[in-house]
């Protein structure tokens, strides 16, 4: 999605990335005082989730760059660390839980980056998770045309042995990971789905063969890499196409060079639905067998989704036995039903993906 129009908070005016934006985009800067500015703009727009993906705001971030994933009490939760670098995408995928999750939704990237790496150090220096990842509140590398971040990320993070840096992406912009002294302490991850489901539901992303030769490409330049089928949809060919993507998958990237595969099902807040109804006409990713979860989310019924997490447990253990995988926001029978376990036999599901990142990555 090309972005139209650029603000600039004025406290950060003086910031040298503010010039390299403004630079690489072409773009003369508008400058406000207060980013309610521009959330009144987007209220009166027919579309502020699409316009907020086109109007970039420039600014600093307020609170702690390093926080815990919101996760849920309700499911089996991994423990993750965000490192938050920005809000929303320029990417428009039918089911983005982004587009409620902001009250409007506006495409902003945190400048104040001095800061942000202070906190990396001090966060190094504390008995804390050792995983972290850009990719919660957007996906970590569309900044790549535009900001030297990610460099800078995961040569600070190459310093240490405590903690790896997760960037996950729908995209192909990885030509600033080419040529880092990484130490294989970044975990370069993609969101993996159908092309069916790529090309009807994910607007403006990578398709598949193109998001598995950029991970070919990590993993020719060493980086340990990740790969996440979540959401899972259920139409009635899932089951021959996502056993074609698990196939692909492996006939492309050897097991050995992945840290963990994560599983979700399509989940989502009620007031997703109407969004979707609005914004994507042609999509049908609402009116499955859903239920509400204990989170408030809807969920496939859970007889549903035990069936598809056990055929593609069995499709992904068949060609890598030796792959960390786990489920996101699942509870123990979903656990045990489909992978013959509980995480809590195995000291819980942080231990175990902590124990994968010190296997692949030397985390001590």
């Amino acid at each position: 999605m090309p972005i139209e129009k650029l603000y600039v908070d004025a406290s950060v005016a003086d910031l040298p990335l503010v010039d390299r934006f403004v630079q690489s985009l072409a773009l003369s800067p508008v400058f406000v005082e207060n980013r309610q500015q521009l959330f009144d703009i987007l209220k009166g727009e027919k579309d502020p989730c699409l316009r907020g993906k086109q109007m970039l705001l420039l600014t600093r971030h307020q609170g702690p760059f390093v926080r815990k994933c919101p996760g849920t009490r309700e499911y089996t939760c991994c423990d993750y660390q965000i490192l938050n670098i920005g809000t929303y995408c320029t990417m428009d995928c039918a089911y983005c839980i982004l587009q409620t999750y902001f009250h409007p939704p506006l495409l902003q990237y945190f400048v104040n980056q001095e800061r942000l790496l202070e906190e990396l150090s001090e966060y190094f220096e504390r008995p804390t998770g050792l995983r972290l990842g850009t990719g919660e509140f957007t996906d970590s590398l569309i900044w790549e045309p535009w900001s030297d971040l990610t460099p800078k990320l995961v040569e600070r993070f190459a310093r240490q042995k405590k903690t790896v840096l997760e960037l996950k992406t729908k995209t192909t912009a990885i030509q600033q990971l080419k040529g880092l002294d990484h130490q294989r302490k970044t975990i370069v991850s993609w969101s993996l789905n159908t092309p069916r489901v790529i090309a009807h539901q994910e607007r403006g992303t990578a398709s598949l063969k193109a998001r598995l030769a950029a991970a070919a490409a990590c993993q020719s330049q060493g980086y340990p890499l990740a790969f996440h089928f979540d959401p899972i949809f259920v139409y009635p060919e899932w089951e021959n196409e996502y056993h074609d993507v698990i196939q692909t998958l492996f006939d492309t990237i050897p097991q050995d060079d992945i840290v963990w595969i994560s599983m979700g099902t399509f989940r989502f807040m009620p007031a997703l639905q109407s969004v979707v109804r609005q914004r994507f006409p042609q999509s049908d990713i609402i009116y499955g067998e859903f239920i509400p979860g204990l989170d408030g989310k809807m969920r496939y019924f859970k007889p549903l989704r035990i069936k598809v997490y056990q055929k593609i447990a069995q499709w992904i253990k068949e060609r890598a036995p030796r792959v960390t995988l786990y489920f996101c926001m699942e509870d123990d029978q979903v656990w045990n039903q489909c992978l013959g376990f509980s995480p809590q036999s195995k000291g819980g599901l942080p231990a175990m993906l902590d124990q994968s990142a010190r296997i692949h990555c030397g985390i001590m």
